[in-house]
């Protein structure tokens, strides 16, 4: 993730023709509610590849951006290339559900190489207070996507999960609910619901710094490696971008999550 990864309704309203805005809600809003003035549609059923949630623990040793939940790199590539987006496009991405949905395709594209990413942050009822919107479909020009290599990859496998256990120099963040939390986590976790993060009233981040407090008492500080987990990493892909646009560094991302840890009979731990 780049820097200024979490953007606002206003930063995009000034660079709108500059940019290219992927609405993940389901057709139905999109068309029925309205949307950003030139935004694309790539629904979030279109690229989350439930199927791969049962292999995931066969494919873990393989590349990651081919395991769990991701789709592959063809089907991400086709996706893209209908929806008129290019791999040097501006992206910023948008939901109604506070941003975890949109955060989730910002991670898919990044395990894919692109590079340019934004969060509105507050969701679509951000932009929906201040500004304009739109029932009109774009007709995007097909592009050919290119999927790259990623600089750096945060996605991890069980065995680096197991090492950072152990690890005083590591911090398990566990993003469920706290009931879900207490059925079950991965053995040393911290419990941070990702809507911690959330201001309900405004639907987007809290000010800074009462997220740092917020991290800092769960022991989430940047000079730890931290390693973030849900059931099947579409949380965490919210609390990965909070992370990304605070400036920490050394963050991990288990693709797989609870569900291919469970699969292999990993320890559970169900105190806190």
């Amino acid at each position: 993730m780049n820097e200024n990864v979490v953007v606002s309704a206003d930063w995009l309203a000034e660079r709108l023709d500059e940019v290219t805005v992927v609405d993940v809600r389901e057709s139905w809003e999109y068309d029925g509610i309205g949307h950003v003035p030139g935004a694309v549609n790539v629904p979030f059923d279109s690229f989350r590849d439930e199927e791969g949630e049962s292999e995931s623990a066969e494919r873990s040793g393989s590349d990651p951006r081919d395991a769990g939940t991701l789709p592959g790199a063809e089907t991400w590539a086709d996706l893209m290339g209908e929806a008129g987006v290019s791999a040097d496009d501006t992206v910023v991405a948008y939901d109604d559900t506070h941003g975890v949905f949109a955060a989730r395709f910002l991670v898919t594209a990044e395990a894919y190489g692109h590079t340019d990413l934004h969060l509105l942050d507050g969701d679509y009822s951000s932009w929906m207070r201040e500004h304009e919107t739109s029932g009109d479909a774009p007709d995007p020009d097909p592009t050919t996507y290119e999927v790259r290599d990623p600089e750096h990859s945060p996605f991890v496998g069980r065995e680096e999960v197991e090492a950072a256990i152990d690890d005083p120099d590591s911090v398990l963040v566990d993003t469920r609910d706290d009931w879900e939390f207490e059925e079950g986590h991965l053995p040393g976790a911290v419990n941070l619901d990702w809507r911690e993060l959330v201001d309900d009233e405004t639907r987007g981040l809290k000010p800074r710094d009462e997220l740092e407090s917020i991290l800092d008492a769960h022991d989430i500080t940047p000079d730890k490696r931290v390693v973030l987990y849900c059931n099947t990493a579409r949380r965490i892909s919210h609390t990965y971008v909070v992370l990304s646009s605070l400036g920490y560094e050394n963050v991990a991302f288990y693709e797989g999550s609870l569900t291919d840890w469970e699969s292999v009979g990993g320890p559970i731990e169900t105190e806190s």
